[in-house]
């Protein structure tokens, strides 16, 4: 069936050939061309933009007599009637007083302009990039309201809508020409890393909030999507170079360096190429504190340290003294000890790094509108991604290839996107392994406990020593002979730990998953728009989680597991256009759960004798299916196993532990078998253990997320002056989160038995489980933004965000929201591109409050702070080239985007840029 649902698409898609054809070009009133200029045929989706030289060429089924609208952010719209094929027409655009003229295609999947879009929408387009103040295209987002970036790593940036926000942000969809650019085993999206070279950018297009009614079950919270350009529309050799400084407290000054190439050619008009390639290098960031976790204000003389950026003092045990002397209780006492750690610096590759290539095909058979499309992308980058641990990402590769039919009413495609790990590791379990290559954990604790208990005895010497001076003794009795940083014997050790994909002995993880996409849609406006614009589509993914067993189950072979969907659209406008209904709903089955609905219904209204004021409301539905992880993870993260919740999964995490003296005269054995299902089944909440009540807690098997989201907004234009503001509130149910449980190696968790013996003796490992919470959670927000022009032209852009979740965590002590997303943000811009003639700048401030930030790796109060972007450029037309002087944060109030990352500093950077 779907099989021949997608051959009559295509099918129609070669039925219908381009009868009239429309040539012209687009400037502006000094002439000069206007690139990336939006043409669309009135009461259709048929469109195309103009080149870089304000040419296009509009190719349509449809005959004349018809009228284009032609538009760019920046300017006035004009119409124009068409009367007769093959005309030519030559446009002027005047320069506009709003910026809610251009044309978005995300909101429904076809043009129309950001005015009258049912839906929150936000633009970055070639002018955008082009004043860009901060490092990169993809870095300037972070100025467009409702919308956060926290910053992983320097090459690695998470952007987040609406709250919800962790370095792997599952709830937000980044489309690259069409394609998913998540990592299928990652489950998300790693920034740029391997994403578009700014060079082949066209336009950038954020909706925040739900879109699960027309993109499925990835866009629960918000999708970014990415479009390149056409080589039949943009030709020539561009190239880009950058270089500059990083500058960070902890890393110093180093050299940053980026530099993109790009080429396209039409050999007909037919046959079109066009490749890419880019390469960035930079100090990462660098993360150095020594916070103690569990004790605020705490150093490293504590025997318990756990430093937050120090790795392998994870591990540590509860030493009795007095037992293990057989001496009388209280003589000496106990004392919870760790090992001593490493610090990140000597345990990260800080070489962050990304290269990214691409290469396209785009074939005309009948030199119309009907195009075939292959497009290969792949990246290889360094960086670094903090989950429940720190990784080092070292060559890591993603690819996707994709081969795509369309044309103005349907498009076809199909993509494979495949991950490799590379020499990726975790920094976590590289410390643990080293301290273990030079000797055993139960060497180590051993000497600690001997060493410690004669110095406080005086064994030897007569003269017993103090707690403090008998910890030190002990650590330094014990750490003798440890590898130390530098030294060929740590280099050889960590070497032969990161390359290891065992985490018992080693530090190297292993991913080679994959997914399979087919999604495809047809358009029926041009067959019923005396009716409604309709449209219909669907799609099917397949995930091959191919990990070896170090992140998923598979020790035994690949997991497969499929999900598909289908939709339909209505669009319809009445009174006399002003007013605009939008419907949509789709289907979406996942293997392992029961079929979904998400509905979405919106009306737009546009007001006023010049239609310059729109009122929008809408109501949908989504939902969001467990991730690779949630359903098939099997992970030792050091200070928990995370375990996967797929029921044929709940088994296959069997893993053994050691059990204390006092167990094994309990159980009469030296070890414990403990199976994934444990942690659902047999555990206590990790909350109730730390109140001192122990309380048996059964954990359910996640289910799919949903939400209910409603929102309202406004777009306004009053002379120079541009508003647009919005509300929404957002419902949860069954919202997957995690729960972190302490599973006893002996007994049944509520038994007040054995298992209550099994916390007192320390025989218990935590446990981290994926769940839906029982709560009722709920968030809610607004944002404003106002843009005018200003004494003269200069443009002045403010907007400011408000965020709140609605959640009783008392309620729930155990459960995480990891809302991580500030109440208060401010953004703001000035710049003018044409100060004076081919003299252009650009100044960017942001200012964002405290929040709290939780996440699997740390939690902790993040202090609120102010950025400063700014840029300068200068334009030599006779070599078609832009030269620019810029920095991000150049002030230099360095900022943490999460608890444990390192502080983001300031790139400062010159660049050249050439466009034909």
């Amino acid at each position: 069936m779907r099989t021949t649902l997608l051959l009559f698409f295509l099918l129609l898609g070669f039925g219908m050939h381009a009868q009239t054809t429309v040539q012209g070009t687009v400037k502006d009133e000094a002439g000069e061309p206007v690139p990336g200029a939006n043409v669309v045929i009135i009461g259709t989706t048929t469109g195309t933009v103009s080149d870089f030289d304000g040419n296009f060429t509009l190719a349509t089924s449809q005959n004349p007599p018809f009228v284009i609208r032609v538009s760019s952010i920046g300017y006035t719209e004009v119409t124009t009637q068409i009367t007769s094929s093959n005309q030519t027409v030559a446009i002027v655009l005047k320069e506009a007083q709003t910026l809610l003229d251009e044309i978005v295609v995300s909101a429904s999947r076809t043009p129309e302009r950001l005015f009258e879009s049912p839906v929150s929408v936000e633009r970055f387009g070639l002018k955008e990039i082009k004043n860009a103040a901060a490092e990169s295209f993809y870095g300037g987002l972070q100025n467009l309201k409702g919308v956060d970036i926290n910053t992983n790593s320097l090459t690695f940036q998470s952007i987040n809508t609406r709250g919800f926000a962790t370095f792997a942000n599952t709830r937000f969809m980044q489309l690259v020409d069409g394609m998913d650019n998540s990592a299928p085993g990652l489950n998300f999206v790693l920034g740029n890393l391997v994403g578009m070279s700014e060079l082949e950018v066209q336009s950038v297009e954020i909706l925040p909030g739900a879109s699960s009614a027309l993109y499925g079950a990835g866009a629960f919270n918000g999708i970014l999507f990415m479009r390149s350009k056409s080589p039949f529309d943009f030709q020539g050799i561009s190239a880009y170079f950058k270089t500059g400084i990083t500058s960070q407290e902890a890393a110093g000054d180093n050299n940053y360096y980026d530099f993109g190439i790009r080429a396209a050619h039409a050999f007909s008009d037919k046959l079109a190429v066009k490749a890419n390639f880019s390469f960035l290098k930079g100090e990462d960031w660098h993360a150095n504190r020594t916070d103690d976790l569990n004790r605020p204000g705490a150093d490293r003389t504590n025997p318990a340290y756990d430093g937050l950026n120090v790795y392998g003092d994870e591990v540590g045990t509860l030493l009795n003294f007095d037992a293990l002397a057989g001496l009388p209780s209280g003589t000496v006492g106990s004392a919870f000890v760790t090992r001593t750690g490493y610090d990140e610096i000597d345990l990260a590759n800080y070489a962050a790094e990304s290269v990214k290539t691409d290469f396209s095909v785009y074939y005309r058979p009948f030199a119309d509108d009907f195009e075939i499309v292959y497009n290969g992308r792949i990246g290889r980058g360094n960086t670094l991604y903090q989950g429940a641990n720190r990784y080092s990402i070292k060559n890591f590769i993603l690819q996707q290839h994709k081969l795509e039919f369309r044309n103005d009413n349907f498009f076809l495609r199909g993509y494979i996107t495949s991950e490799g790990s590379g020499d990726s590791y975790d920094t976590r379990f590289a410390a643990i392994n080293v301290n273990r290559r030079w000797k055993g954990d139960t060497q180590w604790f051993t000497e600690y406990a001997q060493t410690y208990i004669g110095a406080r005895l005086g064994v030897g010497t007569g003269n017993p020593l103090d707690d403090a001076t008998a910890h030190a003794i002990a650590r330094q009795t014990a750490d003798t002979g440890r590898f130390l940083p530098g030294t060929p014997q740590f280099q050889n050790a960590f070497n032969q730990v990161i390359n290891d994909g065992d985490l018992t002995t080693g530090a190297k993880f292993i991913d080679n998953t994959q997914l399979r996409h087919v999604d495809a849609n047809y358009n029926f406006t041009h067959l019923t728009s005396d009716f409604a614009d309709i449209q219909i589509g669907g799609s099917f993914r397949e995930y091959v989680l191919n990990s070896n067993g170090t992140i998923f189950t598979d020790f035994d072979g690949p997991i497969n597991y499929n999900e598909y969907g289908a939709y339909l659209q209505i669009q319809k406008k009445f009174l006399e256009e002003r007013l605009k209904f939008t419907g949509s709903v789709r289907y979406d089955k996942n293997e392992f759960f029961d079929g979904f609905f998400s509905p979405r219904v919106s009306l737009a209204y546009t007001a006023g004798e010049n239609r310059n004021h729109n009122i929008r409301i809408s109501a949908q539905q989504g939902f969001r299916n467990p991730t690779t992880q949630d359903l098939f993870i099997g992970l030792n993260a050091g200070r928990a196993i995370l375990v996967g919740s797929a029921p044929n999964n709940l088994d296959r995490d069997i893993r053994s532990f050691p059990v204390s003296s006092s167990g094994q005269t309990i159980t009469g054995s030296s070890t414990a078998t403990v199976v994934g299902r444990d942690a659902y089944e047999n555990a206590f909440s990790l909350a109730s253990v730390n109140a001192g009540t122990p309380t048996a807690v059964n954990t359910p098997l996640v289910q799919p997320e949903e939400i209910t989201a409603f929102e309202l907004g406004y777009r306004g234009q009053f002379g120079k002056v541009t508003i647009d503001l919005s509300g929404y509130y957002n419902q949860y149910n069954n919202f997957i989160s995690n729960t972190t449980v302490l599973v006893p190696f002996y007994g049944q968790a509520g038994d007040n038995a054995l298992s209550l013996l099994a916390l007192q003796n320390g025989d218990f490992f935590a446990y981290q489980t994926y769940t839906n919470s029982l709560a009722d959670i709920n968030s809610y927000g607004a944002n404003i933004g106002v843009d005018v022009k200003v004494f003269g032209n200069f443009d002045l852009g403010v907007n400011y965000t408000y965020a709140e979740l609605d959640f009783d965590q008392a309620a729930f002590p155990d459960f995480r929201t990891n809302f991580n997303t500030p109440n208060h943000k401010v953004k703001a811009s000035f710049g003018n591109t044409e100060l004076f003639k081919n003299f252009g700048f650009n100044v960017n401030y942001r200012w964002s409050d405290t929040y709290f930030w939780q996440a699997t790796f740390a939690d902790g109060q993040l202090p609120s702070f102010t950025v400063l972007d700014a840029q300068i450029n200068y334009a030599v037309p006779d070599i078609k080239s832009v030269f620019k002087v810029g920095g991000s944060n150049i002030l230099g109030y360095e900022y943490f985007s999460a608890i444990g990352t390192g502080a983001v500093g300031s790139i400062f950077y010159v660049s050249w840029t050439v466009n034909p």
